[in-house]
């Protein structure tokens, strides 16, 4: 009986907006990456503060490795709909690429894609089952764990994104496009949501019917991309007119 009160409380239950399984994972952490990149860039060397990060996404793809694993256990996987092929899970499986070769190009393209796939997923979390479920663990590691990466990134190794930046992160997402395009064609999948709009209510559904929702959101990505490198823009702009001015 306790047993069933428990799942009745703790499973199966969609996580709400501003509920307590939504707050506490933002602000856990929002307080790990201040501490972690402060401790990282006062306690530890270069290599050192390298390899923190690299362990750190490793871990990040590990768990999503881990949790298409447990649900392959399960004997109910569908390659058609489970894939870790969305654009965030998809990135969790690569990121430890980035945090060993450390590149410019991966940055830029990666802080745009991070940013931007990650914002509504924070703010708006689609996730079935509420603590302590697995998808759970696995929907705030990829989400908040990505953007750790990201600020890390920034703050440490002072990666800076530029002008061109925008773009090269836009053209790559095509890439992505064509290549989910190609995927959803073999398996017969709508990954990416590129063949029809999610069950569920989203965004989407004030963008028009299929195609023209794909077309509205490849228009407004350039300015949403732009707006995340704003931020940016500005600070650096403000360096430069206290260097002219001294």
């Amino acid at each position: 009986m306790n047993f069933l009160i428990y799942n009745a409380i703790f499973l199966f239950k969609r996580v709400a907006i501003g509920s307590l399984e939504h707050i506490l994972p933002i602000l856990f952490s929002v307080l790990f990456c201040i501490l972690f990149i402060k401790y990282n860039k006062r306690k530890f060397s270069r290599s050192q503060q390298e390899k923190a990060l690299h362990k750190f996404g490793c871990l990040v793809s590990f768990v999503v490795l881990a949790f298409h694993l447990y649900q392959i256990s399960l004997g109910d996987y569908n390659i058609k709909t489970d894939l870790p092929l969305y654009l965030c899970s998809f990135i969790a499986l690569l990121i430890p690429v980035f945090t060993y070769y450390r590149k410019f190009w991966m940055f830029e393209i990666l802080l745009f894609w991070i940013v931007a796939g990650t914002t509504q997923g924070v703010l708006t979390p689609d996730i079935p089952d509420g603590f302590p479920a697995f998808d759970y663990f696995r929907y705030w590691t990829v989400h908040l764990g990505l953007l750790i990466i990201v600020f890390y990134a920034i703050f440490v190794f002072k990666m800076k994104p530029t002008l061109k930046s925008v773009f090269r992160s836009f053209f790559a997402l095509q890439l992505y496009v064509v290549f989910m395009v190609s995927i959803n064609f073999i398996l017969n999948a709508n990954y990416f949501y590129l063949n029809e709009k999610p069950e569920s209510a989203s965004l989407l559904d004030y963008f028009g019917p299929w195609p023209i929702y794909i077309i509205v959101v490849q228009i407004i990505i350039i300015p949403y991309f732009l707006l995340i490198y704003l931020p940016f823009y500005l600070v650096e702009r403000k360096r430069k007119k206290e260097l002219s001015a001294i």
